[in-house]
């Protein structure tokens, strides 16, 4: 469902915008009429980009390393000088990288996946912040994760509260400024497989179990017992975002079928 003009004369970044949730937020931002920049070091964000502004609307896209505050700062920039202002910044960038029990993870590993899954929305938060306070207001939704609470996926998990602590002492510090800060933690959703695979590795038949155990373990845990759609997950995402959300801030909604993590 669209709603026309909600996003009228309000200019977003969206990280990780690429595929999955963060191409179904830019996009449907987009047709609800925000000017929209994608923000992902994958060249194919150009290809969403495209297709949006072939629909009319106004989007730039921006390649990338968010896992670096270089990166954030280059997106934002890119952003002002765009469109003069951000008035919403969608962190999406992270994702489990390998699925084991902790014991058999790589010290390289658990930097990795904190890296992906952490240094992308701290950094990204950093880089908006002085943008957001000249502009006396705005609005950062950061998506978390149920995973918090899952199995086989410690590191992953420890980067997603950082994540949940990231957004509510956030929301506390600059609410006085005009700056909401809200997440959503999504489940366990069903995407088109993913273009750059997070693990390029070939899994071998003990990680495909491991892995399993993920999955059963999503669909057991949610009051639904199924996976949740990419649109599922964005409309929670731009409710938050838009104004109807304005009395908001310092939450976590969980949107995974009852599974609260």
């Amino acid at each position: 469902m669209i709603f026309a003009g909600r996003f009228e004369g309000k200019v977003m970044v969206v990280t990780g915008a690429a595929q999955g949730i963060g191409a179904g937020v830019a996009t449907r931002a987009a047709a609800e009429g925000a000017c929209v920049v994608l923000a992902d070091r994958a060249d194919f964000v150009d290809d969403v980009a495209g297709a949006i502004t072939a629909g009319g609307a106004r989007a730039v896209a921006v390649r990338c390393d968010l896992e670096t505050h270089e990166g954030a700062v280059a997106a934002m920039q890119v952003a002002v000088e765009a469109f003069g202002r951000i008035d919403c910044l969608v962190n999406n960038v992270g994702g489990t990288i390998w699925a084991k029990p902790y014991a058999h993870y790589a010290p390289h590993e658990i930097e990795a996946e904190v890296r992906r899954s952490l240094f992308p929305t701290l950094w990204c938060c950093n880089a908006v912040l002085p943008h957001m306070l000249a502009n006396r207001g705005g609005v950062i939704v950061n998506v978390s994760s149920v995973a918090t609470g899952g199995l086989n996926r410690v590191p992953y998990a420890a980067a997603k509260g950082g994540v949940n602590a990231l957004t509510r002492a956030l929301a506390f510090e600059y609410a006085d400024q005009g700056i909401r800060v809200v997440a959503t933690a999504p489940g366990g959703t069903e995407a088109p497989p993913r273009r750059v695979p997070r693990n390029p590795g070939e899994a071998s038949a003990q990680d495909q179990v491991w892995y399993q155990t993920i999955v059963d373990q999503t669909i057991s845990s949610s009051l639904m017992h199924r996976y949740g759609t990419i649109d599922e997950q964005v409309a929670p995402i731009l409710f938050l975002a838009s104004d109807e959300a304005s009395y908001v801030t310092g939450n976590i909604v969980p949107v995974a079928g009852g599974d609260l993590g």
